[in-house]
Formats: structure tokens, sequence, C-alpha cells
């Protein structure tokens, strides 16, 4: 890893052994291990049986990833709701799988899919599943088109959320209430 930051340092005309890069490929490496531990991190899932059949959200969860594309940064946050089906999760689960999937290189349509999917097999099906995620992707602010106000929003419905358009409703003005500070 470290010599590769060298090549790339190299590449792009600096001289690696001045004095502000001499630590960068060692700190390069240290980055990458954190940045992307979403490959190597399990998540231990908590459930609990609760007769509770209404919405239960977990909404401006902040993330950051990188684009797989461009290994350009892209951040934001995530809203994401399910309605059990006789088994809740620990919230703390929820923020936890949305960091693994986007600690990895990623494309943020993949990444809301996988949350779907995962938080699917955790709740052994539940009634329905929402998730919005709202990301600003530098490799789009800071390159090519370099839209500065754009913000990318993709989103996932499953089960009622899907089907019933007064429970989609219901979530959405859910994401429209004012928040703590």
């Amino acid at each position: 890893m470290q010599e590769a930051v060298k090549k790339i340092l190299e590449h792009d005309g600096e001289n690696y052994n001045r004095e502000g890069l001499k630590e960068t490929p060692i700190r390069v490496e240290r980055a990458h291990k954190e940045l992307f531990n979403g490959y190597n991190t399990e998540v231990k899932i908590t459930t609990f049986n609760e007769n509770y059949d209404q919405i239960v959200m977990l909404d401006s969860i902040e993330f950051y990833s990188t684009c797989e594309h461009h290994m350009i940064p892209f951040y934001g946050r995530a809203h994401i709701a399910y309605i059990p089906n006789k088994k809740t999760i620990g919230i703390s689960k929820l923020a936890r799988i949305l960091d693994r999937h986007a600690n990895r290189y990623q494309i943020q349509e993949r990444m809301t899919e996988d949350i779907a999917n995962e938080l699917t097999k955790a709740l052994g099906n539940p009634l329905g599943i929402a998730i919005v995620i709202e990301g600003i992707h530098l490799c789009l602010r800071s390159r090519g088109v370099k839209k500065q106000n754009s913000v990318m929003k993709t989103a996932k419905m499953t089960g009622k959320f899907f089907e019933n358009v007064h429970t989609r409703a219901e979530f959405y003005s859910l994401l429209n209430l004012p928040k703590f500070n």
C-alpha cells in the first residue's frame, strides 16, 4: 500500500520524500484500514420479540463512503424505517448496518439496496422497509460537471411501504418533522 501511495504521489508530480509527505504513505494506509473496514466488519444483530406493528424509524444517520468509479468521497445521511413482523432490532444496529455498507468502495444505488436486503434478512421478513439516502458526491462537485448544489437521492421501499401509498406517505411525512438539536 505504501509503495502504491508513493507511486501515485510521484505520478502527480510530487516528491514523496519532502517534509510534508514523508509520513503520507503510512497515514494513507492507516486511513484505508478505517475507511474501508466494511469489508471485514460483522454486525452482531440483536433482535427482540415485540408485538409492535407500526413504523420504526431512525433518520438523519450520517455516513461517509467512497465512489467506486473515481475513488472520491461521497457522504450524506440515511433514513431507515421498517414495520416489524413480531421482531424489532436494536436501533444502533441500523446505523451499524449503514456503516458496514458505506465503508466500502460503493455506489449509492447498491448501498441502498444492500441495506434493505440485510435488514430484511435480520428482521425475518418485516412487514415493510423504507430507506432514503441523500448523498453529496464530491466526484460530481469537484470534477467533471462541477455541480455544487446537487444532492443524489435513492430510495428503496418494500412490503407495506411499496404497496400502500398511505404508509409510504406517512414515512415521508416523518422525514419532514422538525429535527432535534
